[in-house]
């Protein structure tokens, strides 16, 4: 058997019943925090649950979405022992998902929390699912229109597979183009056509009901260094931050979008004094994109067995 990886995105910092006046609430959290049976539901929850418990509700586990015993087992395993609070299902077909999703539902005492990594729709991941242009095509339509009624059928189809969350969009600017690792998953090398592309995706996302993660917080597009490799390094001023690699976000958290996904980035200007990837640092989680930026939604760390 498959030596078990606990992988990707732990939800961190997010309370959704603990709102501030302060902060930015993304529309698609709001209704929910405000629905009085949800919040007694949670409540309730919540109060039954040992630490470690609420500790596992944390993590998103990935799995292949295959039908072998092995695969049930890591499945029951997960769910059953350490109860962990997401599935991320790996590249496989869209009826082994759906059974899986189904099985992992049943098994779980508290509803699992799926997600996909779907940049351009379900094609990325799942064979025989609709295929969709990447993120430097749809870059160049000039209507958004069109790119938020694309968010929205992704939406539809991700809904179609017990989808709660899509990892997308990618609102890094690639200005680099020795990148090898976003190139055609942005919208392109400028900040204010990247910052509307993703807004209006991530806006059709969460109008057809799926949460939107943005990524790669603070900013991934102006790299060389592939972070499933090794860590990049972000060595630019905070003017520059601001300017380019931030911009998107900045579009995505005053527009009430609800997820962001931190990067493991160096960034200098923000961690002078030591080596921490941004999804580890306190400066970046707490003091910029909680305190700075005011964002209040749900935020994921990318994956945590990147190098």
């Amino acid at each position: 058997m498959r030596k078990r990886f606990f992988i990707l995105f732990p939800a961190i910092l997010y309370l959704c019943s603990l709102p501030s006046m302060a902060q930015i609430e993304p529309l698609i959290l709001s209704k929910v925090s405000n629905d009085e049976r949800c919040r007694r539901w949670v409540d309730s929850t919540m109060n039954q649950m040992s630490l470690k418990e609420k500790v596992s509700q944390l993590f998103v586990y990935t799995l292949a979405p295959v039908q072998t015993k092995a695969n049930l087992a890591l499945l029951a395993d997960a769910i059953q022992t350490h109860q962990v609070g997401g599935l991320l299902f790996s590249a496989g077909t869209a009826s082994d998902q759906a059974q899986l999703t189904n099985q992992a539902q049943k098994m779980s005492k508290v509803p699992v929390m799926i997600t996909f990594d779907g940049e351009w729709g379900l094609s990325m991941r799942l064979s025989g699912t609709p295929v969709f242009p990447k993120n430097r095509v749809l870059g160049r339509i000039q209507d958004n229109r069109l790119i938020y009624e694309y968010g929205q059928e992704v939406a539809r189809q991700c809904r179609e597979m017990g989808v709660h969350v899509n990892f997308a969009p990618v609102a890094d600017v690639n200005i680099n183009p020795k990148n090898p690792v976003i190139n055609v998953r942005s919208f392109g090398a400028l900040p204010d056509r990247v910052a509307d592309k993703a807004v209006a995706y991530a806006s059709g996302l969460e109008s057809g009901g799926v949460l939107s993660v943005s990524k790669h917080f603070p900013g991934h597009g102006d790299t060389d260094v592939d972070s499933h490799k090794s860590m990049p390094v972000l060595p630019f001023t905070r003017s520059r931050l601001d300017s380019i690699e931030l911009y998107p976000f900045k579009k995505l958290i005053n527009a009430g979008l609800g997820g962001i996904m931190v990067g493991h980035l160096h960034v200098t200007a923000l961690d002078k004094d030591n080596d921490l990837p941004a999804s580890l640092s306190h400066n970046v989680v707490q003091g910029l994109l909680k305190d700075e930026l005011r964002f209040n939604g749900l935020i994921f760390t990318d994956a945590l067995v990147m190098k």
